[in-house]
């Protein structure tokens, strides 16, 4: 990192050999550092002597799973893995926070990398990480990493703060001191806001602190060009990731190498999860206690990996005398509600019409509900359904095939109508409101509906999607009578008398039919007993709906064991193909050197798109900007001119128009190479970077075009839409 410092522009070169000096080198690297402004590094406070971190860092009570982190982190003997396993919105994040201080000071580590399972997510942790990081110490540099960090409101405001004026009186508006004497007139950069030098290509993860997508870690666990610069970043820091449940068996291939090396720098690593399947809990632990002794026949404390209470924190190191561990059970911070579980069963190929009777009877005095699809074809389907019978004003659509700027405006609507009580600027709740969305509205979104009406998923998923029920405590009254107890309608599938269900295509495509079937069965049981209990019965369900000695009904064991087969056959072919990119794998424990890793790269993944080729396995996609032309020239969607060849994409406003307009194309085989063979970026894109390597896709002036055979229209109020779609996605 010096080295690439020292050849920076910032330290230009002396070809006089009379001006060379040591008193004019040093004057030389003082004026550069100036320059690069870097900041020195996050250094976690000494020990705060306060029972209650939580409640110093945010200002609210703390609860009893937030006191358990910081206690455990307080009692680990040497740098370890923590995993934290709690309800949705019960403050797991605040709960890594403060033990990520508190393991930050007693191990030397001087950041905090916080990984989210996508861009969406990562948007809201970078806030909420922001403000604790100014509350930790003040003035700390935040960077966000990921490929649309550009469209953050916040990420460009910090930019834009890059300086600030000097007040009258020599201080600042943060009060320091005016050192150069020169009254109003002195600029200073915003302290919140990262240097320039850190936000060029590969060195994102070299800042202290930083919140983006999982690919970034993963990134450190793949055989590519200067992954050593990810593992420098990486070192000395805490390493946090959300949403563990959220990656499937091909991304947990990279985790688990990636957490070998973490253990073998000494990185204390903090995962989270609400619903975290005990063989998945195995592996991760495993892998740690790996990394730490080198070893590959090692074995996690059984006590680690069982299930412990709910609310659950636990911690395994390695030390001298082998793996040890900590488990705490913590008192759940609401007592657990009985949720009813109902099946709507599925009539016509995406006929909504049963769904859209049941909700005009329950909404009919008023109530918010939330609609989960697995795919965004049911999405749209049922949109439109639920649209005719509610109108325009009671609806909100929200899934991937939205561009990007009115994704981010639908999630911010959303968020504010159905977001927590008393926050700020908040909107009033809507009398009646109807989000349909897709797995988008399954993790940290949160919002708070009075009805769940979701396809049929993972029991640990549906779970999750269970989380936006009744999530917030509200006034007695609030909620309308027909929606005052939360119940979760089960749709996507046809119940048989004697015979296991029937899944819509798309909901097997995402997921595959054993997992479902496993779920079903649960959901069959609570719809025909008393329901859940939430959260108590969590772990349990988790548990049943991952086990392989899981009882089924008489007439489904036939149906079940074929889906096992496929699903193992599938799971090994995914695992195999990851281990083709792995940096090293279980095999190189132990090595004592790093001898021969280079000569196995693969190419250099040098864009977010790249990498998520590699560390997310599925079909590939292409993502590409909207713009139309006609007669006129080139126009954004909205209208406004662009000019013949797109030159005035000089203009920052309108380059902002056109960014928001990205979307991503459905995963079509045909599609995908139609559009890389045929699509080009604008041909004038003006100074944007991402812009000029982004493809256009031009469509007329009725927003549609023909792309590999496929019409393809973008409809304002749908999204991107593409007919006729194959059968498996819709």
């Amino acid at each position: 990192m010096a080295d690439w410092i020292a050849s920076g522009s910032q330290f230009a070169g002396v070809d006089e050999v009379g001006l060379v000096s040591m008193a004019a080198a040093r004057d030389r690297a003082e004026s550069a550092w100036r320059d690069l402004d870097l900041h020195g590094g996050w250094a976690a406070e000494p020990y705060v002597p306060v029972s209650d971190l939580t409640a110093l860092r945010f200002g609210r009570e703390c609860r009893p799973v937030q006191r358990a982190a910081v206690a455990v982190a307080e009692q680990m003997p040497t740098a370890g893995l923590m995993m934290i396993e709690a309800p949705m919105g019960e403050g797991k994040t605040e709960a890594a926070l403060a033990a990520a201080e508190v393991l930050a000071r007693r191990f030397g580590a001087n950041g905090v990398f916080v990984g989210m399972p996508t861009q969406a997510t990562s948007d809201p942790m970078f806030s909420r990480v922001l403000e604790w990081a100014q509350r930790v110490q003040p003035g700390t540099p935040v960077g966000l990493l990921h490929g649309k960090r550009q469209f953050n409101k916040q990420w460009r405001e910090l930019r834009e703060m890059r300086f600030l004026s000097v007040g009258e009186g020599g201080t600042d508006e943060f009060g320091c001191s005016d050192e150069y004497g020169l009254g109003g007139t002195a600029v200073r950069r915003a302290a919140e806001a990262p240097s320039e030098w850190f936000l060029a290509a590969k060195r994102g993860l070299l800042m202290p602190m930083t919140v983006g997508t999982v690919d970034q870690l993963l990134h450190a666990a793949t055989r590519t060009r200067h992954v050593m610069l990810r593992h420098a970043g990486l070192a000395g820091r805490v390493v946090i990731l959300d949403e563990v449940h959220a990656y499937d068996v091909y991304m947990e291939q990279f985790l688990c190498e990636v957490l070998r090396w973490l253990a073998d720098a000494g990185v204390p690593v903090i995962l989270l999860s609400a619903t975290l399947p005990p063989p998945l809990r195995e592996r991760l632990a495993v892998a740690y206690l790996q990394g730490s002794s080198g070893r590959r026949d090692i074995e996690a404390p059984a006590a680690l990996v069982a299930d412990g209470g709910y609310p659950v924190v636990r911690s395994g190191w390695l030390d001298a005398d082998g793996p040890g561990l900590h488990v705490v059970a913590a008192p759940a911070w609401r007592d657990s509600v009985p949720v009813r579980v109902e099946v709507l069963p599925e009539g016509q190929p995406d006929g909504p019409d049963a769904m859209v009777a049941m909700l005009q009877e329950d909404l009919a005095d008023g109530g918010c509900a939330l609609i989960v699809r697995n795919t965004v074809g049911r999405a749209q389907h049922a949109y439109r359904a639920v649209r005719a019978a509610f109108g325009d004003d009671e609806v909100v659509l929200l899934h991937s095939r939205l561009t990007v700027g009115e994704r981010a405006d639908r999630s911010a609507r959303i968020l504010d109508l159905l977001g927590p009580p008393g926050r700020p600027a908040g909107a009033d709740r809507p009398r009646r409101l109807i989000v349909v969305a897709t797995q988008l509205a399954e993790q940290s979104f949160d919002i708070d509906v009075d009805l769940l009406v979701t396809d049929v998923a993972p029991i640990d998923l549906l779970l999750q999607r269970a989380g936006r029920l009744h999530r917030h405590a509200r006034r007695p009254g609030d909620r309308p009578s027909r929606v005052s107890a939360p119940r979760v309608v089960v749709t996507g599938m046809r119940p048989r008398p004697g015979q296991a269900p029937i899944f819509v295509p798309g909901s097997t495509t995402v997921y595959g039919d054993y997992l479902l079937l496993h779920a079903a069965h649960l959901v069959l049981e609570a719809a025909n007993g008393p329901g859940w209990h939430i959260p108590r019965d969590v772990p349990a369900l988790v548990r049943r709906g991952y086990a392989d000695s899981q009882t089924v009904p008489d007439g489904w064991s036939d149906a079940v064991a074929d889906a096992k087969a496929r699903w193992q056959i599938c799971q090994q072919k995914r695992a195999s193909k990851a281990g083709a990119f792995l940096l090293a794998g279980e095999d190189a424990l132990g090595l004592k050197d790093l001898a021969g890793l280079h000569e196995i790269a693969t190419a250099d993944l040098g864009d977010d798109d790249a990498v998520a080729a590699v560390v997310r396995d599925g079909p590939e996609s292409v993502e590409v900007i909207l713009v139309r032309h006609d007669e006129r020239g080139f126009q954004t969607l909205q209208g406004r001119a662009l000019g013949t060849t797109g030159a005035a994409l000089y203009d920052q406003e309108l380059v902002e128009a056109v960014l928001n307009t990205a979307v991503r194309m459905p995963p079509y085989d045909r599609l995908t190479v139609a559009a890389k063979a045929e699509l080009r970026p604008l041909p004038e894109c003006g100074d944007d970077p991402w812009l000029r390597r982004t493809r256009a896709l031009i469509l007329d002036g009725q927003r549609s075009a023909v792309l590999g055979g496929y019409p393809v229209v973008y409809d304002d109020e749908l999204g991107l839409l593409v007919e006729p779609a194959p059968a498996q996605m819709r």
